[in-house]
């Protein structure tokens, strides 16, 4: 008989996504009716892709009735478009919003700008007052091990000391 682990595992895949979909600031869109982002479906617009990957199933959590249409418009280099989000509100209005930036915390800022409403307002003031960024910047990933060798004999954060610093 295997004797039963005494450790715990860790988070399941489903409970990190349900932390990351209710993650603060919840991006209520008040007054949208409809958003259209289109942008180059490969090498190219690497905010919007983020954007759409990240923070759009966010929206969508939140904002269920909103409908939603991504276009991903083949682009050569010789094209020189912009990627961008047509925004329309239950009056009818429209706006376009550029979608190059160099974050997509930035195109979601523009957007809560543009459409969040009070609590959002709220969420902006209280971060100003205590001195943080109206949005926490993309955390980058941690790279992926080479080999088999740096998955057994890795020390995170340990450089090379004596004769093995020396030593490609």
């Amino acid at each position: 008989m295997v004797p039963k682990s005494k450790a715990f595992p860790g988070p399941s895949r489903l409970s990190r996504i349900i932390v990351e979909l209710q993650k603060e600031p919840r991006p209520h869109l008040n007054s949208v009716k409809s958003l259209k982002l289109t942008y180059a479906f490969r090498n190219d617009h690497f905010a919007a892709r983020h954007f759409v990957k990240e923070d759009l199933p966010r929206i969508r959590h939140v904002n269920p009735s909103i409908g939603i249409e991504v276009v991903k418009i083949p682009k050569t280099p010789q094209d020189s478009w912009q990627p961008e989000m047509v925004v329309e509100f239950q009056n009818g209005t429209t706006q376009t919003l550029n979608m190059n930036k160099p974050w997509s915390s930035e195109i979601l800022q523009e957007l809560m700008d543009m459409a969040g409403g009070p609590s959002w307002q709220r969420w902006k003031k209280e971060r100003e007052e205590a001195g943080l960024p109206i949005l926490d910047p993309p955390k980058p990933r941690e790279p992926k091990p080479q080999s088999v060798e740096d998955l057994l004999f890795a020390r995170p954060h340990h450089q090379k000391t004596g004769a093995a610093a020396v030593l490609p």
